[in-house]
Parts: C-alpha cells; structure tokens; sequence
C-alpha cells in the first residue's frame, strides 16, 4: 500500500482506469482521479466504492497548467501518473512529471489542438530529460495503441525469426441504438477517421516510405472471429510509427478499422457541411469551433455503456519467416459490450483502453517493466503483459494460419 497514484482524466477511459486500479489496490496503494470537473471525479469515486468498497480520492485540476498539475503531483507525492486526459495536454501533463521526477503513462499521443495531425515526434524528443530525472515514459498503452504493439512483439518473440507485414484489424461491431455517436470522444475520433489514410512500405530500393490515400479509399472484408465479415477501411493510426522504428525486417504496415454504411454517411455529410472544421468561424457574433460544437451535440460516450450491444474484435495478422519457411499468425482479443459495463459500467471500447493503461502501470510499478527515458510498448518483453491481459479481463486468442493466406485489399 506504499505506492500512491494519480489518474488524469474522468471520461470513460478514466472510469475503466480507476474501476481496475482499485481492484489492483495491492499494487496501486492511494489512489487520486483528478480532471477539470471535479464533480465527473467524485462520481466515479462513488461508483468504484460502491462495486469495490475501495476508496478513491478525487481532486480537480487543468491539465493545461504545468503549474497546477505540478502543485497536485507534490500533493499527493504521486509515484505514477496515469494519463488519460486529451492527447492535446500530454505535453503539459509530461513536462508535470518531469519537472517532480514522476512515472508518466498515456494511451494515445500527443495531438496538437490547431492541427489534425498526430505523432509521436515531440514525446520522444523529451526522451533525455525523462532519463536525466531518471523516470521513465510509456506511450501508448492502450489497445490500438498498445495492446496491439505488444501483441507483434509477442509474435516476435515466440513465431518468427522475420516478420515482414503486419496488419492491424479493428472490429467495434457494438450497437449504442443511436443514429450516429462515437464511442470514444466524439472530436479525437472524428478528426481520426476524416484524416487521409497511410501506411508504410518497402519501395523496391528497400527504402521505407509513407503512401498516403484518400480517406476511406481502400477497404478489405475481414471475418472477425465471434462478430463476422465486416468491411474494414484503411486508416493512419499512430502505433504504426513506433512499430515501423523497432520491428527490424518489416516490409509493409497498415492498419484497418471498421465502419458501418450509417456511420460514413453521417461523417461524410458532416465533414460536407463543415462540421468537422477545426478552424473558428463566425456564429451571431462569437467565434465557435464547428467539430466542437458538434461534440456538444452528440451523446457523451461515457453514456453509452448500458445502452451498447454486441463485441469489439481488435488484433493483429502478420506475416513473416520462421526457420526459413513462410508463416502467417493472428492474434486477437474479443471484448462484450454488455459484460464489460456489468464489472466496470463502461461499455467495451472505454474498457479495452483503459484495461491495458493500468496493466502497463502495474508492470511499471512492480518494476517488470522499467527503463529510465521515454519508450513505446513493444520494446519490452511482451510476455509478463500479455499473461496480465489473460488475468485482468482481457483474455487472448491466437490462430496460425495457412502460410499463403492474405488480405483481399481493394480501392473503394
């Protein structure tokens, strides 16, 4: 019980987050959830006491302010700050950590507020000054990022000498019985999906280099174990970049998610009207933001946990040589909406997040995982993390496929 830990973050992440730190209390020891509203903290708080009978503390904090995040990580005397606020503030939220010598970790990273564009660029260019505080960075451990990193260096380690392609498949087959939402929050996911679709490959000099594509332009069907066929589109999703840096021999990555007919059509009309727009514009006399906006009007995903049905299906199909011969594995994970809110009252795509933020801090904390600087999770060893998912709620399922087998990929 000596260790003391502060969450950043009162959404449905953070909810998932505090809900498996306090079952995991040996190792968390006092826990904080802190956000900008106090009021989302102490709800949590007494919702995890009611299911746990464990007590957390909340506090309130913008994590926009070095200043004041600095003031509460000395507060508390935080040993490790598990961030699951805005990737716009993992910047401030780092520099917070560096500046009291505390053990950072995030899901996703870091997006600048101006510019739909995001990349790990700026949190590993602060890679010396975490080891000259000797603290270490975990970035990305969420599912995708994170779980599905930790999955390729697991196939590694375990099913190949070389693994040449890897392709990231994720599968939200949940139904919420809205017209349109999003399942995590609403302005992080729509500037995701809008954005124009890359992925890297091996050009025929051996060089690596990025292929961009038009939003929504490739697409393949995929049959997700326990949910189906389902289309899948070509999107730009960051763990790509840590995977293309630390996986030797590897000639192509891409990543897939899926997205029903409904879903598209609303986006496309929404990003036709300008609805997506990260610019201000006028409105009766005050500047708005329109994607904004448009996240004011749309449910709130934290409350879309009793209302959601069905499974997530997120993994991972590689390609590569073991002992000379040509092998191809699929690991996956699949999620139930329904089961997920019974334990934790948030529905599975908050909860394959967050499942995964504390495990990377339990590993941290217990020292299985630790090394001074910042890192990505695939430069660890994947085993001790991927025998926690199997403890934690987030059971695993691997497939070795026919050597020859592959992905119908076709422009839309």
């Amino acid at each position: 019980m000596s260790n003391k830990t502060l969450i950043i973050g009162a959404g449905g992440v953070g909810n998932v987050v505090a809900f498996k730190c306090a079952m995991n209390r040996e190792t968390f020891g006092e826990i904080t959830l802190a956000s900008r509203t106090k009021s989302k903290c102490d709800a949590i708080a007494q919702n995890v006491k009611a299911k746990t009978g464990v007590e957390i503390q909340t506090a309130q904090v913008d994590a926009d302010s070095v200043e004041e995040l600095v003031a509460l990580i000395r507060e508390i005397d935080a040993d490790i700050l598990i961030n699951v606020a805005l990737p716009y503030q993992d910047l401030t939220i780092m520099d917070a950590c560096a500046a009291c010598g505390v053990d950072y970790l995030d899901t996703a990273n870091y997006e600048h507020p101006d510019e739909a564009k995001f990349e790990y660029k700026e949190q590993w260019a602060r890679d010396q000054l975490f080891r000259e505080q000797h603290i270490m960075g975990l970035l990305g451990s969420g599912f995708d990022p994170g779980v599905t990193n930790v999955f390729v260096a697991y196939a590694q380690k375990h099913y190949f000498d070389e693994i040449h392609t890897i392709d990231i498949l994720d599968c939200n087959a949940g139904d919420h019985g809205y017209p349109f939402a999003t399942n995590f929050n609403p302005e992080i996911n729509l500037r995701e999906v809008s954005a124009k679709g890359r992925y890297w490959q091996r050009n025929e000099h051996g060089e690596g280099e990025w292929i961009e594509t038009e939003p929504m332009a490739i697409k393949q069907v995929w049959d997700y174990p326990e949910v189906g066929p389902k289309d899948s589109y070509l999107l730009y999703h960051e763990e790509m970049e840590s995977l293309v840096k630390n996986i030797p021999h590897l000639k192509r990555i891409r990543f897939f998610m899926t997205f029903g007919e409904s879903y598209l059509t609303h986006m496309r009309v929404l990003e036709n009207v300008g609805m997506l727009g990260i610019e201000p514009v006028e409105h009766q006399g005050q500047k708005i933001i329109p994607i904004e906006f448009l996240k004011t009007l749309l449910p709130d995903p934290a409350s879309l946990g009793p209302r959601t049905k069905g499974k997530t299906n997120i993994g991972v199909f590689v390609k590569g040589i073991k002992e000379g011969e040509p092998k191809t594995v699929y690991i996956y994970q699949v999620s139930d909406h329904e089961k997920c809110y019974e334990e934790v009252m948030s529905q599975a795509v908050s909860y394959t997040t967050g499942v995964p933020a504390m495990i990377g801090a339990k590993l941290m904390l217990e020292k299985k995982w630790y090394q001074e600087g910042v890192h990505n999770m695939e430069e660890f060893d994947p085993d001790p993390f991927m025998e926690e998912l199997n403890k934690q709620g987030l059971p695993w399922q691997i497939m070795e496929l026919d050597a020859d087998a592959s992905l119908e990929v076709k422009e839309v």
